[in-house]
């Protein structure tokens, strides 16, 4: 790899001063599972990594109203094993121990899962010029494309890559971001970006002088959670597709729902018409499958992935099987 520059910063505030306006020049640099393969691979050529390991959050705390506040550089593995996050919100702490492989939950952080860059092969590839680094064409649709988007209109068809951002945006939680100006809290849900023609290079609105240092949850309620992912393999491999619903019931009946969909769209999918078709319903196979259909409506295959519309019904339906405590395969 290219050699570059190595800054330890230990405060978010030296972090911050670090990175500079371009990022094609500084890049930070968490547990670098992601990162790290990059540079190997030619797809980024920092002239400087900033470590913000030592700069950000490695700690879980509860917060004032009753929620949980995140760290940015906790662990994955620490989120997974954590019994109070657990407890409360169980779709995340799932999802968390999903991630990659026991050695990859150990290295990777919170905020690099949720900051990753997409796992098309077309962009992890440099001998391919994508729309993601710079070129005029994404080669998914006229090409091997059995792993991406059957949401959007692109003009880049990846699927967002990170398995906390779906329970994340499913339990509402919000991210504080530092820059220069001071700091900011945002949605999970508008954290992550469709792709246009202006911004098709970033999966987020993070400027390259900024940084997510918190996820934090609001208080789950009194809700049910279900999550359900489905793999080409057992064994280490990102999902085909996946999803996380969270219940409110109305006695037997559901109150209200958040289903939200993952690796079929740009960005974690908010599948509203079956939180539509869930509304005032008993919980069964029947309504979970009708949901798992509603969640579909709209889906737009390309001439590989037809097979992931099935997956994602599948992972939809069974998710909120599992909410309601209704045994699944």
């Amino acid at each position: 790899m290219k050699a570059f520059a190595y800054v330890n910063p230990t405060s978010e505030k030296e972090a911050v001063g670090a990175l500079g306006t371009d990022r094609t020049k500084v890049l930070p640099l968490a547990g670098g599972q992601d990162l790290l393969a990059r540079l190997k691979d030619y797809i980024d050529e920092p002239d400087r990594l900033v470590n913000v390991k030592n700069a950000l959050d490695t700690t879980i705390a509860a917060t004032p109203d009753g929620g949980m506040k995140i760290g940015a550089a906790v662990k994955i593995a620490d989120l997974a094993e954590n019994a109070q996050v657990a407890k409360m919100y169980p779709a995340l702490v799932e999802a968390a121990g999903e991630v990659g492989t026991p050695q990859i939950r150990n290295q990777g952080t919170v905020g690099g899962n949720i900051n990753q860059r997409p796992r098309c092969w077309y962009y992890r590839n440099e001998e391919f010029v994508c729309l993601k680094k710079g070129g005029n064409i994404c080669f998914a649709p006229a090409g091997e494309n059995q792993f991406h988007a059957i949401f959007g209109n692109g003009p880049s068809h990846i699927v967002h890559p990170s398995s906390l951002a779906v329970p994340a945006v499913a339990y509402g939680a919000k991210f504080r971001i530092v820059g220069p100006s001071g700091e900011r809290t945002v949605d999970a849900a508008e954290y992550f970006t469709m792709p246009t023609l202006q911004n098709v290079k970033t999966e987020n609105i993070l400027a390259p002088d900024e940084l997510l240092t918190h996820v934090i949850l609001p208080p789950p309620g009194n809700v049910k959670h279900g999550h359900y992912e489905v793999r080409f393999k057992a064994s280490h491999d990102w999902p085909i597709a996946f999803a996380t619903v969270i219940l409110a019931m109305n006695g037997s009946r559901v109150g209200s729902a958040r289903v939200v969909v993952g690796a079929v769209e740009p960005v974690a999918w908010r599948a509203q018409a079956a939180e539509q078709a869930l509304a005032s319903k008993t919980i069964d196979e029947r309504t979970a499958a009708e949901a798992g259909e509603a969640a579909l409506t709209g889906a737009r295959p390309m001439t590989q992935n037809g097979d992931k519309v099935q997956v994602a019904k599948t992972a939809v339906k069974r998710a909120i099987l599992r909410a309601a405590g209704i045994k699944t395969v």
